[in-house]
């Protein structure tokens, strides 16, 4: 008797070997589990996140004052100042050509522009116009200040309102009070240009003669369509 019961007790210590092998090769207990979960990976042992791409910085937001001296370095995509933030410089031009029967208007017009708060910009804007109708031209020089004001729709598309007024010159009208209200959209090329499309409406009065102690005022109009490119400093 006691030795069929020795042999009941050694079948089941193997049966219960065998059984915790099956769940692990190795021996190891608490493994095959039902409902068990295996432990997170460290980490520290996962490789770091990389981009390969500069990150557009945010457009304007309240409260930013002009940085020291007045002037960004560097903005743009890939530096810490975006488009539209106080202290951007943007320097370049626009030209535009219009053609119609019997009138052609070719303009150029150099500028240099500087964000004087979020989203306002100051410009001064040189023009040259040369306006031949039929067998008669002329040439028409002009300096503008035009404030503007650019809505950002997103990180690189503007729409602007800008209002030019200054002087205009012709050589035999002499010179007159020149205003420009100005309407477009800057949208942003590359790191750091800005491709402006734009709608100009030129008025100019000329002090055109003088009869009877009487001053004649001569008045120019002129409607633009124009296409500008622009560099942030």
């Amino acid at each position: 008797m006691r030795l069929v019961s020795k042999t009941i007790f050694a079948v089941v210590m193997c049966l219960g070997a065998s059984s915790a092998f099956a769940d692990d090769p190795q021996g190891n207990t608490n493994t095959g589990t039902p409902d068990s979960t295996a432990a997170p990976t460290n980490p520290k042992q996962l490789p770091p996140s990389q981009s390969s791409h500069d990150t557009a910085p945010p457009v304007a937001s309240p409260d930013v004052t002009l940085p020291a001296g007045g002037v960004v370095e560097q903005a743009g995509v890939g530096g810490t100042t975006a488009y539209g933030r106080p202290g951007v410089l943007e320097l370049g031009g626009s030209a535009g050509l219009t053609i119609a029967s019997g009138v052609r208007d070719f303009n150029f017009s150099p500028s240099l522009g500087w964000f004087v708060a979020d989203n306002l910009e100051v410009s001064g804007i040189l023009s040259v116009a040369n306006v031949k109708a039929d067998t008669a031209s002329a040439t028409v020089w002009s300096a503008l200040v035009e404030p503007s004001y650019h809505l950002p729709f997103d990180r690189t598309i503007f729409g602007f309102l800008g209002m030019g007024i200054g002087a205009a010159y012709e050589q035999k009208m002499g010179t007159g009070l020149a205003v420009a209200p100005r309407i477009g959209a800057n949208v942003l090329v590359g790191r750091s240009g800005i491709l402006t499309p734009s709608l100009t409406y030129e008025y100019i009065t000329h002090n055109s003669m003088t009869e009877n102690d009487v001053t004649l005022v001569a008045v120019t109009s002129a409607l633009r369509v124009n296409i500008g490119y622009t560099a942030m400093w």
